[in-house]
């Protein structure tokens, strides 16, 4: 449970040190006036009549570092000693709870009250919007019970809703109360967006106050926000909803029907109270030369030019990945199988801030590393990008990605000096140098023989010893075997290992209980996995039948094999949009009459985070982000039976210019001004089941993929086996040349 620190923020130029606290004292501020964040949205006090802006207020802490005029209070720096790591936190309790899922509503709806809330959001994000977010930030997973990595919770006076996308529609089905929960199936026909649910909530409630043509006066929808884990792009959302349904709806666009109420105090810490995990505090390690293949002080005279083009004075980075790729640190703990740790930068003309815990830099080589890097607390963000922007007499400009920072960052910032666009990070990070591609292939090899051991065990006890094997000790097994191979840090995600109807609940996670199921011969199993390397990031998926497959699955598995090769053999213009590719992924199933609901690929980070943007692969239209050169993706159509089965195949491919000759810089002429084109390597190094495979269906071409392929898996990975052993045995035997029949 966070300390009472959560409320008061750090004056920033008291404390500024470089790579160490100066004191233990740190000056605090209790804020007094009002929020800009407030003023934005019309935001007035508890149960007050409406006052002029200059004095409107907020809800929740008092001290609200989006405050302005503060008086200074003398206060020991309090300990806050965490848990090392968001597992640990998990194991003494961190999604367990006295309260029933009744109760958590009724003290939520009682302080709702108390506030003058008609609805009340709760997200799955973090301060730093991370999509796997540190145990004491699941606030909505303690609420609702569900546990999937996506998903809004929206609380009103009579309802209970939880909004999230086809991947997770299963496991909200069986997480939720139902007497109490209803499910909003994210992404479906005529169903409406949260922000349009609201808007139409709001639109009735006007209606609905008009009566033989005279209109009662109806105070807006008050919609209570936290505004630290929500993207400023909601807000903007939000508003633009609220307005067109005013227009369009109501006929009077200047009409407020709905306003975000900021509460700075979470209203669901106090439900969770001592049962909520601290947040976590564990040291950053240096990510090495060798593997990051730029150094800081290059990437940051990058940004400075980009800085300078866009005339800006400041540059915000929010999210974690976005924090440790820039300064070429890593973490382990902080976000279970997410190498990075809690913290925020900011970039001026001449200096580089690190926001974060003291005890996050206490090591030696950090201190050595991060030598030009100035060190300040992680409260104090808030206050150093108001008092940048609002500088006096000057033409300050912050330049931040609304929808990638939290609402709370971006708030204080005038709209004269805010700069909102991608920021310069993203495209870095997206296009891997030589050196983070080399760990990338290097670690898919390690990957490969950990993979070829775990299936020749797998195998073995299935089909040779005739054993029933679960899904949690599948798990185990194979995590095991991850952590033999040199450089092994961590799963790069919770391993997905579902038996039969579990493999069509597409974000399973097998835990001790009702829902897990033991692998035998009478059914398939499907694996998505991957490792966490110091040097790389893994993600596969393979679907296996030890038994007898119906030649129905088998015409399944084909289709879906199909889309993978169709999209891994295309060639096509940089910056190619994803859609594009999206369709050779779904032709087979398609004609099939078959489809599966998620996208097909997503970004991969270099030894970071396993799910990386912009970029993507999917029938999204909305996402024109092109893809390029250096570009690490992942290649997994799938499909998905209820109740029955699921299969995924699932590669990681490399962009590679189809001519070598574009990756030699040139000077400008009239030969470099010729369209360059990509293809795809494979970096994923782990056979697919042949006799899976409906021969009919598959074309020559395509045959002749699969047998290259194979042969570059043995290639590979053979070396890395002893010879002899059961798993070069099934290794061997997995990439022979598939049996084609008679001529």
């Amino acid at each position: 449970m966070l300390s009472i620190m959560s409320s008061i923020t750090a004056k920033s130029s008291a404390t500024s040190y470089r790579l160490r606290y100066r004191l233990r004292e740190v000056t605090f501020f209790f804020a007094l006036a009002a929020s800009p964040l407030a003023a934005s949205f019309g935001v007035y006090a508890n149960n007050q009549s409406r006052l002029p802006l200059s004095t409107f207020g907020v809800v929740g802490r008092s001290s609200s570092p989006l405050s302005s005029n503060s008086i200074s209070v003398k206060a020991t720096r309090l300990s806050t000693d965490s848990a090392t790591s968001t597992e640990q936190a998990q194991d003494s309790g961190a999604m367990t709870s006295s309260k029933t899922s009744a109760s958590k509503l009724e003290l939520l709806r009682a302080r709702m009250e108390e506030l003058s809330l008609d609805c009340y959001l709760v997200p799955t994000d973090d301060p730093h919007l991370s999509e796997y977010a540190p145990a004491a930030y699941m606030r909505r997973k303690f609420l609702t019970g569900f546990g999937g990595s996506a998903g809004t919770a929206l609380i009103t006076k009579e309802e209970a809703l939880l909004w999230t996308d086809s991947r997770y529609w299963n496991e909200a089905n069986m997480q939720l109360d139902s007497s109490l929960w209803s499910l909003i199936k994210q992404g479906q026909p005529k169903v409406p967006t949260i922000v349009e649910y609201l808007s139409k909530k709001a639109g009735k409630e006007q209606e609905a106050a008009t009566t033989n043509g005279h209109k009662a006066e109806v105070k807006p929808l008050r919609v209570g926000i936290d505004p630290y884990v929500f993207a400023s792009s909601f807000a903007d959302e939000f508003k633009e909803g609220m307005k067109k349904v005013a227009k369009e709806e109501l006929d009077d666009e200047s009409l407020e029907i709905g306003e975000l109420v900021p509460c700075y105090d979470n209203l669901v810490d106090p439900i969770w109270e001592d049962e909520r995990p601290p947040v976590p505090y564990n040291p950053f390690r240096v990510h090495p030369l060798e593997f990051a293949g730029v150094s800081v002080a290059d990437k940051v005279s990058k940004i400075r030019e980009e800085m300078e083009t866009k005339k800006a004075t400041m540059a915000v980075f929010c999210t974690l990945d976005d924090v440790a790729y820039l300064l070429n640190v890593r973490c382990m703990g902080d976000v279970d199988t997410c190498p990075v740790g809690i913290a925020y930068v900011t970039v001026t003309k001449d200096d580089v801030y690190l926001y974060c815990d003291e005890r996050k830099v206490e090591s030696a080589d950090v201190q050595e590393h991060l030598s030009e890097v100035t060190m300040k607390p992680y409260e104090s963000i808030v206050e150093d990008i108001k008092e940048h922007a609002n500088e006096k007499d000057s033409n300050n400009k912050v330049w931040i990605d609304k929808s990638r920072s939290n609402l709370a960052l971006v708030s204080v910032i005038p709209k004269k000096a805010l700069i909102n666009s991608q920021n310069a990070i993203t495209p870095m990070k997206a296009c891997k140098n030589e050196q983070e591609l080399e760990g990338m292939r290097r670690a898919h090899i390690v990957d490969g023989a950990a993979m070829a051991k775990f299936i020749a065990w797998l195998e073995d006890k299935v089909v040779v010893q005739g054993e029933s094997v679960s899904e949690v000790e599948i798990d185990e097994v194979l995590t095991a075997y991850r952590a033999e191979q040199p450089g092994f840090l961590e799963c790069s995600f919770p391993t997905i290992a579902g038996v039969g109807s579990n493999a069509a609940i597409i974000h399973y996670s097998a835990k001790p209980g009702d829902l897990m199921k033991y692998l035998n011969t009478s059914e398939p199993i499907l694996i998505d996995s991957g490792g966490q390397y110091t040097y790389g990031t893994t993600d596969v998926t393979r679907t296996w039948h030890f038994g007898t497959a119906t030649d129905r699955f088998k015409e399944i598995f084909t289709r879906v094999l199909k889309g993978n090769i169709g999209v891994d053999t295309m060639i096509f213009p940089e910056n190619t949009p994803g859609f594009v590719l999206d369709v050779m992924a779904r032709q087979s199933l398609w004609e099939g009459e078959l489809d599966y609901g998620h996208g097909t690929g997503h970004g991969v980070g270099a030894a970071l985070n396993v799910h990386e943007g912009p970029m993507s692969i999917s029938p999204r239209f909305g996402n024109l982000e092109g893809l390029k050169n250096g570009m690490v993706v992942s290649n997994e159509p799938g499909y998905y039976k209820d109740g029955a089965f699921g299969i995924r195949i699932e590669n990681l491919l490399e962009m590679q210019y189809v001519n070598p000759e574009h990756n030699e810089p040139k000077e400008e002429s009239e030969t470099s001004a010729e369209k360059k084109y990509l293809k795809f390597a494979k970096l994923t190094l782990i056979p697919i089941q042949k006799n899976l495979i409906d021969l009919e269906l598959m074309t020559t071409k395509e045959l002749d993929w699969l047998d290259a392929y194979h042969e570059v898996v043995f290639e590979k990975v053979s070396p890395l086996l002893e010879a002899g052993s059961p798993a070069m045995k099934w290794l061997k035997k997995s990439c022979e040349k598939i049996d084609r029949g008679p001529n």
